[in-house]
């Protein structure tokens, strides 16, 4: 079982190496379909295969990616995403920080919208899927500190089901589980400025996407 920890981003640079949208696209691709090479990934992108280079080098200087050492052959190098839980910082202090971080967390939930988009504009193609598959809406009541514990449960048990890309079962297929515990607005909060969201820091693992 990999190690799946909470690892929080702070440092800047990291957050910036996981900001860049290709990258988060190069990162959700291993999660979700495993290893594969740089020349693979240049075609699967249309992008040219230097530049796939560096960004995954960048994904690996920081702990991301990986290389697959037992697929790897000569100069064919193939790389693999890290299993981990990735955490954004809570109200970090620093504005740069902060901007980084709300970038990713941008990018994560229009990942997540989309890939729901998808899905149900076509889940007729997904057969027994698609029957198996939940959506559920609801809520309770909670302090602040019950929930952060009920996120850390629910953490939890996701972990307990995580698959790497390889090691699943007959007949199995990459699951996207989005996950969104919010205080409901009432009519005491103020409206949101139109345009602009003010989420809380995301937290999770990010190859629940």
């Amino acid at each position: 079982m990999p190690d799946l920890r909470p690892r929080t981003l702070s440092d800047i640079d990291a957050l910036k190496a996981l900001a860049h949208p290709l990258r988060q696209r190069l990162l959700a691709r291993l999660q979700r379909h495993g290893p594969a090479t740089s020349a693979d990934l240049a075609v699967e992108y249309d992008e040219d295969r230097g530049g796939i280079s560096y960004h995954l080098r960048q994904l690996a200087r920081y702990g991301f990616i990986e290389e697959d050492t037992g697929r790897s052959s000569g100069r064919r190098k193939y790389w693999r995403a890290v299993p981990q839980d990735v955490r954004l910082p809570r109200r970090p202090a620093d504005p740069e920080v902060a901007l980084a971080a709300e970038e990713i967390g941008r990018q994560w939930m229009e990942r997540a919208d989309r890939d729901l988009a998808a899905y149900l504009s076509g889940r007729q193609t997904f057969g027994e899927f698609a029957a198996a598959a939940m959506h559920s809406f609801g809520g309770t009541t909670l302090n602040p500190e019950e929930l952060a514990r009920f996120g850390e449960e629910y953490i939890a048990f996701l972990n307990r089901w995580h698959r790497d890309p390889g090691q699943e079962s007959s007949g199995s297929r990459h699951i996207s589980v989005v996950f969104h515990a919010f205080p409901t607005p009432g009519l005491e909060d103020a409206s949101p400025t139109p345009g602009r969201e003010d989420a809380s820091p995301t937290a999770g693992r990010e190859d629940a996407s």
